[in-house]
């Protein structure tokens, strides 16, 4: 199998959660370990979201709620050396979670809320080969992630006007892996995982006056202002990654990626206080992935794959509207030379239902929405 083929279906795959449910961006893949060779790539996602709803009437009037999300841009940077015939070395860059929501001003029920995160991290990873076909992997990860929520509308009742800052901290990690290949047939199986990392987050909070005791003697005091520190934690995950050879020239390849999201908490101190829950609240996800990889020529390969990931409770938090989706997704790879190779996808995505919800009613509706996913990538083998 030709490097051209299997790059088209690694792109296929790297690009195939970029719109994926909860926090997650990227699949922290440690696959360009097995690449062929020393490699440097550089990667960049773009991801077209169009999420809008409507209100649920009664009790709030009928209204539409415009686009929620901006568009994401997610740059992957990656280099990676052959140190002997059993030890390779490979770091890699990358933005694996984030959330972007902004609730229009004038909406009734949440206008004015938002909802940002961000992260960012390095991963120093090492593979040793036993044999041509067992070997194991590993590495450590560092990883900076802050964010801010902003609770605005008259679906969260007197807790409206509450914001929380967190600033950026850093984090550590791990990844631990092994594989099984048969090269003749270009078959690798491959599981990773990657470890939760927690950040302790310098928190400062925000909020309307709150009345203790309702309508009794006891003034309204500032309950939600303070400064405290939150742990939040970054999920861990397991991806089991497959290819295989069906026919000359031909690739089948799939995953399965589990992400502990349940694990991703703002139990912000004195929001936590005053509500007696915490701000996210979001369900573990798995995402499935099958694709057909072929090489036309020695330059030319194409993929194509499909990427599905099941609906949960439609009742969810408004700061993550939607949940599950389907991906339709084709990508190609051109080998300008022996060391140059261009490769690109092109996604779209059926974003699941979702009802945002506070106090267990579902106060908007997500319906058929979609987004656009572009994947562009360099490689350059030296």
């Amino acid at each position: 199998m030709k490097s051209s083929l299997i790059g088209a279906a690694a792109l296929a795959v790297a690009g195939s959660t970029a719109q994926a449910g909860g926090i997650e961006r990227s699949p922290q893949s440690a696959m360009i370990l097995y690449e062929t060779g020393n490699l440097l790539q550089f990667s960049l996602a773009y991801i077209e979201p169009e999420l809008t709803g409507e209100n649920v009437s009664p009790p709030f009037p009928p209204q539409t709620l415009g686009t929620l999300t901006d568009s994401i841009v997610l740059p992957t940077f990656a280099l990676k050396f052959d140190l002997s015939e059993r030890l390779a070395l490979a770091f890699r860059y990358e933005k694996p979670f984030g959330a972007d929501v902004t609730y229009e001003d004038g909406n009734v029920p949440f206008g004015g809320t938002v909802a940002q995160a961000h992260t960012q991290s390095l991963t120093a990873l090492m593979r040793y080969r036993f044999n041509e076909n067992f070997s194991v992997f590993g590495g450590l990860r560092m990883q900076q992630a802050g964010g801010n929520i902003d609770l605005r509308g008259a679906a969260y009742g007197p807790l409206s006007g509450y914001s929380v800052d967190l600033d950026d901290a850093v984090g550590h990690g791990y990844v631990l892996g092994a594989a099984y290949e048969i090269p003749d047939i270009a078959l690798r199986v491959a599981l990773t995982y990657n470890s939760a990392i927690s950040h302790d987050m310098k928190s400062h909070e925000t909020g309307p006056l709150v009345d203790p005791d309702g309508p009794g003697p006891l003034p309204p005091m500032p309950l939600l202002n303070g400064v405290s520190t939150t742990e939040v934690k970054t999920p861990e995950s397991w991806n089991l990654e497959f290819q295989t050879g069906i026919a000359p020239d031909t690739l089948l390849f799939g995953s399965v990626l589990y992400v502990k999201h349940t694990q991703f908490r703002v139990d912000a101190e004195r929001f936590v206080a005053v509500a007696q829950e915490g701000l996210i609240d979001l369900d573990d996800t798995t995402t499935y992935t099958l694709g057909l990889g072929r090489r036309f020529n020695d330059r030319v390969s194409g993929a194509v794959s499909v990427i599905y990931e099941a609906p949960g409770d439609k009742l969810l938090s408004p700061l993550s509207p939607t949940i599950g989706f389907t991906q339709l997704r084709l990508s190609g790879s051109y080998a300008v030379n022996d060391k140059v190779t261009l490769s690109g996808g092109l996604g779209h995505i059926w974003l699941g239902d979702g009802q945002p919800q506070t106090g267990d009613t579902a106060r908007a509706d997500f319906t058929d929405n979609t987004a656009w996913a572009l994947g562009l990538q360099l490689s350059y083998r030296f």
